[in-house]
């Protein structure tokens, strides 16, 4: 690609001094035409929580080119975390506000911008909101939602028209541990297993991944048969099943280490089998691992270093699930909040909150490793990515 085509990227004074100046200036929140794309040529639309700014960004992909281009903000709403409908042109997003708002909105394909329609509190206490993930089951037409400040889980049931119903069912957590930040439980993720019978809950205060009962035919979740205790300290965040459904696959924050477990669909119960560090050799000073991602394959595990400010590439063993270290590669920006895997597989975007960028990683399918294009778009505080087909 051609120097030309990427962005410098502005500081972040810079940044919000011209979003301020616009708004004060009545300009319109979508403040650039989408990019012109060839003729039958497939141009995919991504959105861009920003953490904590109440600003969603568009921005365009075409994967022929790896031309990444910024259409600029398209609506004022919290985005610290949001997840697209599998089917629909409908996007939730969540700015971790109290109550634990959840908000629905249309996607216009063609310009990126975002109509709200829908909206629901996951709390019936206004001061225990703070949510820090939703997504969405796709074959129960369920919105789950984790409650970081609360400790709690939530099931939604999802309209005919993408909008969320109400909360049916909600599970709390308990525990804490002996870091500052695990005071009380703080649930971080949420991912029901391939069995449809489970929900898997790695929460960052109790130091335990909690499994709860999940009944896809009323979309309820319940108290569940165990719990899987980590290290005292280490900040359960995120977790993520191998295709096998065999083998679960956790990252902790605190710690920066991700671990391999034996997952057992009969009876939910999850057995450690590895342990290892996302942290070089010799590693010194923030110790902090944020994003999990395993390749559609089964063959490859992504995890996300935000102390080191590296990506962290490993395999997978076919025939045990156990992990090889593969790679250790700069994140090209600063403070890699998460990540998102193209569709294709082939691209990773990576959200560097710190440093304000989406930068943009070549994905190898044969040895799993990436390679960093050297395409950024300035983006304010990153938070997190998501796709829509145009």
């Amino acid at each position: 690609m051609n120097d030309d085509s990427r962005s410098r990227t502005p500081s972040r004074r810079t940044l919000l001094g011209a979003m301020a100046a616009s708004a004060a200036a009545g300009v319109p929140l979508l403040s650039a035409a989408p990019a012109e794309a060839a003729p039958g040529r497939a141009v995919d639309l991504l959105h861009v929580g920003s953490w904590t700014l109440g600003q969603v960004h568009a921005l365009r992909f075409d994967p022929s080119d790896a031309t990444l281009t910024s259409v600029g903000p398209v609506a004022q709403t919290g985005s610290n975390w949001m997840a697209a409908h599998p089917r629909k042109a409908v996007l939730y997003a969540t700015g971790g506000e109290s109550g634990g708002t959840v908000r629905a909105f249309r996607v216009d394909r063609a310009t990126g911008a975002l109509e709200q329609f829908g909206e629901i509190a996951t709390q019936a206490t206004p001061a225990n909101g703070g949510l820090s993930y939703i997504g969405v089951d796709v074959r129960s037409k369920t919105l789950l939602a984790a409650d970081f400040a609360a400790g709690t889980v939530v099931s939604v049931p999802i309209g005919g028209d993408g909008g969320p119903g109400a909360v049916v069912s909600r599970v709390q957590d308990t525990g804490s541990g002996p870091h500052p930040r695990q005071t009380g439980p703080h649930a971080h993720h949420v991912v029901i297993d391939p069995s449809g019978r489970f929900a898997l809950v790695p929460d960052l205060g109790a130091d335990r991944v909690f499994v709860h009962r999940f009944d896809r035919a009323t979309q309820t979740l319940s108290d569940g048969p165990s719990a899987y205790a980590t290290a005292p300290g280490s900040g359960p965040r995120r977790v993520v099943f191998h295709p096998s459904g065999r083998i679960v696959y956790l990252l902790n924050e605190l710690t920066a280490d991700i671990q391999a477990l034996r997952w057992s669909p009969e009876d939910g119960v999850l057995t450690h089998l590895q342990h290892l560090s996302t942290d070089a050799p010799g590693h010194t000073g923030t110790t902090s691992a944020a994003e999990l991602a395993i390749s559609r394959d089964g063959r490859f595990v992504y995890t996300s270093n935000r102390g080191e400010n590296t990506l962290v590439v490993f395999s997978t063993d076919r025939a045990t699930g156990l992990l090889t270290l593969v790679q250790r590669i700069p994140c090209a920006g600063l403070t890699p909040w998460s990540f998102s895997f193209h569709p294709s597989g082939k691209w990773l975007f990576v959200a560097n909150q710190a440093s304000s960028t989406v930068n943009l990683f070549g994905v190898d399918p044969r040895s799993g490793q990436l390679t960093d294009t050297g395409t950024s778009v300035p983006v304010p505080r990153p938070a997190c990515i998501t796709f829509s087909r145009p």
